[in-house]
């Protein structure tokens, strides 16, 4: 198993390429998980308006993931066509009077390499006498319990329960919950890295263009309709002559 992240910036486009961001998300969210990825966001930050967002970044889990985000990798174009009823004037919408139509929004890979996960069976735990209140029964049993992760370093000491066994338990948690903490952080700067390369964005050659606000992909034709039709016209066409 692989994994791999993607970074979708507007790169401080307006509220149009914000909201573009916002639902281009949700659709590569379902396009990754229909293809049998995991996929999560593990970083966003909104914009000033329901459903809009500056950024964010996904986490995918799996197999053969390059070659189910290859066509989301570049410039995404949005086209806003409002519903004339509703804007007759405009095509934002946001800016009734505003005449643009195109927005655009990126999405690139960020590199993982310094992103590590963690195995809970790499702890080492070693038993200890607990201290401070608790009468003879903590000082003779051994229940305390310190945790060390070898691999980051990181040691948690508990003694909260007089089992054993519950230490332990707690223990785990402390130590994940560190080396989550150590990795996010890991993330953002590896994001923010990445981020500084990127400000602009490439408005030609869109990977992918979504039309109006479902932002769902086109569904391919069943039939083969058009193709049929236009085999009968050559045919009529060849037999005429």
């Amino acid at each position: 198993m692989e994994t791999r992240l993607l970074h979708i910036t507007t790169a401080k486009g307006p509220l149009e390429c914000q909201l573009a961001a916002g639902k281009i998300l949700g659709a590569l969210l379902a396009d990754l998980r229909q293809k049998g990825l995991q996929a999560e966001v593990i970083d966003r930050t909104a914009g000033p308006e329901s459903g809009t967002i500056l950024s964010a970044t996904i986490q995918i889990n799996g197999i053969a993931i390059q070659t189910a985000i290859q066509s989301w990798l570049g410039t995404i174009q949005w086209i806003h066509r409002p519903a004339p009823k509703l804007q007759p004037r405009g095509k934002s919408p946001y800016r009734p009077n505003h005449g643009r139509k195109n927005w655009f929004v990126g999405i690139f890979e960020v590199n993982p390499a310094e992103i590590t996960g963690w195995n809970e069976n790499e702890i080492v735990y070693q038993s200890v006498r607990s201290s401070g209140s608790g009468g003879q029964h903590v000082n003779k049993v051994s229940s305390a319990v310190r945790a060390i992760h070898p691999p980051s370093g990181t040691m948690v000491f508990v003694q909260e329960s007089r089992s054993q066994l519950q230490n332990k338990k707690i223990a785990r948690e402390r130590i994940r919950e560190k080396l989550e903490k150590v990795q996010s952080e890991k993330l953002v700067a590896v994001v923010n890295q990445t981020w500084s390369q990127h400000h602009e964005l490439e408005r030609g050659n869109p990977v992918r263009t979504f039309t109006g606000m479902d932002f769902k992909p086109k569904k391919a034709e069943k039939t083969f309709k058009k193709q049929r039709n236009k085999l009968k016209q050559e045919l009529k066409r060849d037999l005429n002559q």
